[in-house]
Order: C-alpha cells, then sequence, then structure tokens
C-alpha cells in the first residue's frame, strides 16, 4: 500500500468517526507521562546511505561481522556486507500473505549468532494458498475484516556463513492473529539471551485485544524453544500483557532487563509503554457493537479499571511508531543510554531519555524530520551507529546508518 493511500484512508475514516472521544480522565493520565520533559536542541546527526532499491523493508538487524540484514514486507531477504556488497538471500518465502500491513515484518538476531547463524522473524503467512484477501480501498474499514485463511508466525532461521541462503528451521510461536485485510497485524521482536518478546496488533477485531485468550493485541513472552516463558502470568500462555493496539516495536533495556513496546495510536496517541507481567494498557475498542470503534482513548481509564498509561505519548495527531531501540551508553551526547522511536507519518526521529526508574521522560528531541521519508525499522549495529530503514515503497527505499556528529 502506498504512503498516499494509507492517508487517505485514515482521513476518510477518521472524517467518518466524526471528532475522537477521548475521556478527561484518560487524557489527564496520559498528560501525566508527557508533561515536563525537556526539549534539547537539534541533534547533530550525520546520515549516509547503506543500500537503496528497495520496496518496503520492516526489520533490520546487524551481525557481528557490520553485516545489515532486512526483509522486505512482500517476502525477501537482503543483506548488505560490511563493504557494501548486496546480497539477495535465497529464502523459502512462498507462504508469505503481503496484504496492507502484514507480511514479512520484525526481525531479531539471536545473541548468540557468531555460534549458531540464527535469526528469527515475525511473518504473516497463507494457511490456505490464494485465500481471499479484503481490497486495499476497503482493509481500513470499521467493520472487522474475516479470517480467510491467514496467521502470523514467528520463524527460526539458519544463515549461511557467505550469506546467500536461509534455512527455515522450524516455527516457534503460531496463531498469533491476522484476517483477510492485513491491518493492524503487529509485528515485533526483541531477543535476549534466553528468550523472546514479541509484540502484536489486535488484527481491527474489537474483541482482541482484551481476550486473554487470544494472542493479538499482546506482549508475547516464550522461551527460544517457542515455549512459554517463565514468569508469564499463566505459565501455559504466552501472554504477558494485553489491551495493547498494534506494537511493532519491542526493546530490553540492557542492565535493567526493561521491556518496552512503542504503539501505533488511532488518531491520536502513539504510546510508549513499559511493559510489566499481567499489566493491562486499556485499548478496548468494542464500545459499539459489531464495530471497530476507534474513537476510544488508547488507554481507557474508565473502561478498564486499573489501565496502565503510558511512559510517552505522541497526542494529536499521531506521527505513526514503528521502530524502537535502545542506543549505547557513549557516543550520543545527552541521548546515550536513551531510547529511539521512528516515525512514519510524522517522517522523523524522536529521541527520548527516561527516568532512572523507567518510567517517565526526561528530555526529548526530534530529528531528521520530513529529511527521508518515512522511517519504519531501527538497529544498533556493533560499532554504535544507528541503521534505519525507510518505509516509502515503489523500489524507492533504503537503509540508512545514522551517527551523532556532535
Amino acid at each position: 500500500m502506498t504512503p498516499i493511500r494509507r492517508e487517505r484512508r485514515t482521513l476518510i475514516r477518521t472524517s467518518a468517526r466524526g471528532l475522537v472521544a477521548i475521556t478527561a480522565s484518560a487524557a489527564a493520565v496520559a498528560g501525566m507521562f508527557v508533561a515536563g520533559a525537556a526539549a534539547h536542541a537539534a541533534a547533530p546527526l550525520q546520515v549516509t546511505t547503506v543500500a537503496g532499491g528497495l520496496t518496503i523493508p520492516w526489520g533490520a538487524v546487524v551481525a557481528p561481522d557490520g553485516t545489515v540484514l532486512t526483509g522486505e514486507r512482500a517476502g525477501r531477504f537482503v543483506a548488505v556486507r560490511p563493504g557494501g556488497q548486496r546480497v539477495n538471500v535465497n529464502a523459502d518465502l512462498s507462504k508469505i500473505f503481503e496484504v496492507n500491513e502484514a507480511g514479512l515484518m520484525g526481525l531479531a538476531l539471536d545473541p548468540r549468532f557468531s555460534d549458531n547463524r540464527r535469526v528469527y522473524s515475525c511473518q504473516a503467512e497463507y494457511t490456505v494458498p490464494g485465500a481471499f484477501a479484503v481490497p486495499e480501498p476497503l482493509a481500513g474499514a470499521p467493520i472487522p475484516a474475516p479470517q480467510t485463511g491467514q496467521t502470523t508466525r514467528v520463524v527460526s532461521w539458519r544463515v549461511s556463513a557467505d550469506w546467500t541462503r536461509m534455512l527455515r528451521e522450524r516455527t516457534l510461536l503460531s496463531g498469533i492473529p491476522v484476517n483477510s485485510s492485513g491491518s493492524r497485524a503487529g509485528c515485533g521482536l526483541a531477543v535476549t539471551a534466553d528468550s523472546m518478546w514479541v509484540g502484536t496488533g489486535d488484527s481491527g477485531i474489537p474483541s482482541v485485544a482484551q481476550d486473554r485468550k487470544s494472542l493479538g493485541g499482546k506482549v508475547l513472552h516464550i522461551g527460544l524453544d517457542g515455549r512459554p516463558a517463565p514468569g508469564n502470568p499463566d505459565p501455559r500462555s504466552p501472554v504477558y500483557s494485553l489491551g495493547h493496539r498494534n506494537v511493532q516495536g519491542v526493546a530490553v533495556a540492557p542492565g535493567s532487563g526493561r521491556v518496552y513496546g512503542i504503539e501505533q495510536g488511532t488518531s491520536r496517541d502513539d504510546e510508549l509503554n513499559l511493559i510489566v507481567a499481567g499489566g493491562n494498557y486499556g485499548y478496548r475498542p468494542d464500545r459499539t457493537p459489531l464495530i471497530y470503534d476507534e474513537s476510544v482513548p488508547m488507554t481507557d481509564a474508565v473502561r478498564v479499571p486499573g489501565a496502565i498509561g503510558p511512559v510517552w505519548s505522541s497526542g494529536a495527531p499521531t506521527i505513526a511508531t514503528p521502530g524502537l531501540a535502545f542506543l549505547p551508553d557513549s557516543g550520543w551526547g545527552p541521548y546515550s543510554g536513551g531510547l529511539v522511536v521512528t516515525a512514519l507519518k510524522g517522517q522523523r526521529l524522536v529521541f527520548l531519555k527516561l527516568s532512572e526508574d523507567g518510567r517517565r521522560v526526561v528530555s526529548k528531541t526530534e530529528a531528521l524530520e520530513n529529511a527521508h521519508g518515512r522511517l519504519r525499522g531501527a538497529a544498533v549495529a556493533p560499532d554504535g551507529s544507528l541503521v534505519l530503514t525507510t518505509s516509502d515503497g515503489d523500489g524507492s527505499d533504503r537503509i540508512l546508518r545514522v551517527r551523532w556528529a556532535g
């Protein structure tokens, strides 16, 4: 889907809904987390192009040798070697369900990659070959689309030493909902030494985010064998938190191990959330029967008692935040050790410095606004630089490398 079509669809959907109704209590909760953050001067960034000629590269990872791996949403892995050589990686992606927001999505590198050459992907796949898909102009309609033979899976791959092949090893997790519209499909990954965090979308179905039996609209926690991780609220379930709309990025803070998810909002309030076991983050778009009601607050403190508010939110309008990464402890000026968030609609980077307890933002800077198009994936390279993917489509997309030049 082209950016223009996506934005046109959003405008149509918003005008049909009318003004977004936000309860006073929810607005007050959100305000507590964004007020008081100091703003720094413009970030002195140096940006270079690693590779071009791509179409919607979604996730990105950087291997210990500096090789950058990305996956185009339509179903292709591309590697760029440290010397700039581009390799179209041979991998069986024949089942990819690439419709609207769904397709080949988040990537993560195994911490022991140097030994096991393992990469993980989150990808939407057909379970029924050629299953019906909702035409793009109708994909954003507030009436839920049917499930016609699709699912989202977390898959492990083994990469050849020369980066020319990726062999699919196994499916670690399946049953993450995606339907024929491909809407709100997630899907972000973060891997630690012994477990994996998976951010998912609610697939545009009103009940999913609050349904504890569904894997949609959640942050999931699994072991690297695919089983529910120790410490999950229900030891038989991968569900770690619920009440999310569309979590496309997950990051684990070095040292503290705190887990954060970046979530795309409706017409307001993209959110950065500190994820806690059993936490409910308050998204509940089922106020109107049979309709996916996006006029509800992202954190509905009235209809979801005890809902957890965000660490940071964009306010209105949204900037569409898919990517999230922790920066190194040095080399990034006042944001060393902080977070960076990418923005699609907002076409910028957002740098955030968190408080010692990780529960609020103490300073914020925006950079690269409208300079490099829609920014999606974010990964930190071994040399401390930031690697980004753009998301403008039609072969115009790039992999960028960003350094703090101050």
